[in-house]
């Protein structure tokens, strides 16, 4: 992954982007990569890994989103100041892959259930959106961060964590030892993951076939040493997985990075209308 950054470090973090789709690629039954493009994407950065951004999208005949002026420090108020029947449709997405001319984004899709995933589904070069995204390498919006003195990298998640595991994956130091669970919607979905670790082990589990992820890593046998674990996907088996991390396995609980990137029967639209997830 590059990281890119022509922004002063005295800049605000986060800007937003004007994008249009260049072409899109159906990965598996439930995965589509994306590859946008735009003028300002020279000034996008990314730490890599599990980097984040905010897409916004248009709704039904707008042919791109309507966006506040502000993308300053209070970029959000700006935003909730808007319509919510004419401002852009806000999901938050993990960046695959960035150089200074095309910016790449996994989608998970699920039908026409949700407005992110229509417009995937429906996605051809020309169409436009925007993003809120790092200007700078240096931001908050990512949370894979493991300990200098990691013995071994523990991964899980499910098909909305998997651009993230991708990343860390093809990542990681050749000597790492690294055990993943990635829980997906059928065999289809199932994909090559290179990774330069010779001690790698990747489980693939096929929800209604396997049994749950937090079963599965409770009855493994997992590495000598101290580990790391990264966990993300569906709030629910999050929460799960690292509970039975920190009490039975005994990992300290600052060793677990744990995200709720979605939540069963939930939009993000109505956890940032809580205020749960802005």
């Amino acid at each position: 992954m590059t990281t890119t950054s022509a922004t002063p470090a005295t800049a605000t973090p986060f800007r937003f982007f004007d994008l249009e789709v260049l072409r899109a690629e159906r990965r598996s039954p439930t995965m589509i990569r994306i590859v946008m493009g735009g003028p300002e994407l020279p000034s996008m950065a990314s730490a890599g890994r599990d980097q984040r951004l905010k897409l916004f999208f248009p709704h039904p005949g707008q042919d791109a989103p309507v966006m506040p002026d502000d993308d300053g420090s209070d970029w959000y108020g700006a935003y909730q100041a808007l319509d919510p029947a004419v401002r852009g449709i806000m999901r938050t997405y993990t960046i695959r892959a960035l150089s200074t001319d095309e910016l790449t984004v996994d989608f998970a899709v699920h039908g026409d259930e949700g407005p992110a995933s229509r417009w995937a589904l429906a996605a051809a070069p020309g169409d436009r959106l925007a993003a809120l995204a790092p200007a700078t390498a240096d931001n908050v919006a990512y949370d894979y961060r493991p300990p200098s003195d990691t013995d071994w990298v523990l991964l899980a998640g499910d098909e909305s964590a998997l651009p993230a595991i991708a990343s860390i994956l093809e990542t990681l130091p050749a000597g790492l030892p690294v055990r993943a669970w990635i829980d997906v919607a059928e065999p289809a979905d199932i994909q090559g993951l290179p990774t330069p670790s010779p001690d790698a082990e990747i489980v693939w589990q096929v929800r209604g076939v396997s049994r749950p992820t937090p079963e599965e890593i409770a009855a493994a046998s997992l590495p000598e040493g101290t580990p790391y674990a990264w966990i993300a996907g569906e709030s629910a088996t999050v929460k799960a997985i690292r509970r039975h991390l920190v009490r039975e396995r005994g990992i300290d609980r600052k060793r677990v990075t744990f995200s709720g990137y979605w939540r069963r029967g939930t939009s993000e639209t109505q956890l940032l209308e809580k205020g749960e997830a802005a």
